[in-house]
């Protein structure tokens, strides 16, 4: 079974900037690869995977346009085209009835104005050094803030930059599903108002205060957000302290499972 964990990460100044020009390059080589795909299917061309791949990472190299993408590391343009290729392609499975669950509609051209930029590498791009910190290529070693171990060697790790302007690395890892060990011993909890919950052994965990104070600032924050002008400034910056968590608020490592392949 495969699932992610995820943890936030400290690039420095000017790894940041590394990885703006990175997370650029990758949403133009996505647009590119769904570009030739729509204009490939208008014209009733066939293109394979190689062929989409060869036009819009390698042979755009050379070209006077797109030759600022040799500035990123390849492993981002060419996990960008794979991801463009498995949206057109479970587009057209969903469609024709191959996959299964709700309709997924038709690939959309990332922008650059997008809340969340992501990039995402397989193990040819990054590695976890002996100081802890990931290295990821062409940006150099990171700082990882490690709140549990991963169970596994990853396959592939996703940075992401939020719509708060903070950074996390998603592991990819493969866990066993194997059950939890018995326990002996039972309790029941009752989930109040006054109090958070009691335990049936007369234990009382009380509510967190900073949860509360967390909400009125929230509230608060979400009320100057929407008497800002869309498309100002002044709203971009609302966005950002909505989005941003509150300070003293815990950041535990999210743990999700990966969908399987339909």
């Amino acid at each position: 079974m495969q699932l992610r964990y995820q943890y936030r990460v400290y690039p420095t100044p000017g790894q940041q900037d590394t990885l703006a020009r990175s997370f650029g390059c990758a949403r133009v080589v996505f647009n590119d690869a769904l570009r030739v795909r729509q204009d490939a299917y208008a014209a009733g061309v066939k293109l394979s995977d190689t062929d989409v791949q060869k036009q819009v990472v390698t042979e755009a190299k050379k070209t006077p346009a797109r030759v600022w993408l040799s500035e990123v590391a390849s492993v981002v343009l060419v996990q960008a085209c794979q991801d463009a290729r498995r949206a057109y392609r479970n587009w057209f499975d969903s469609m024709s009835g191959k996959r299964k669950g709700r309709r997924v509609g038709a690939p959309r051209f990332r922008s650059r104005k997008d809340n969340r930029q992501a990039i995402r590498l397989t193990r040819h791009g990054f590695s976890i050094r002996a100081n802890r910190k990931l290295y990821v290529a062409k940006v150099g070693d990171v700082k990882v803030a490690w709140s549990r171990d991963l169970p596994s060697e990853p396959s592939s790790v996703t940075i992401i930059k939020d719509a708060a302007g903070r950074y996390f690395a998603s592991f990819v890892v493969e866990t066993s599903d194997d059950p939890l060990p018995e326990c002996d011993a039972e309790v029941g909890i009752d989930l109040g108002l006054a109090t958070f919950a009691v335990l049936s052994d007369g234990k009382v965990i009380e509510s967190p205060k900073f949860f509360r104070r967390a909400e009125r600032r929230l509230k608060k924050a979400q009320q100057s957000l929407s008497r800002k002008e869309k498309g100002s400034k002044n709203r971009t910056k609302a966005r950002v302290r909505v989005g941003r968590p509150t300070p003293g608020w815990p950041m535990p490592a999210r743990i999700g499972r990966i969908n399987a392949p339909r």
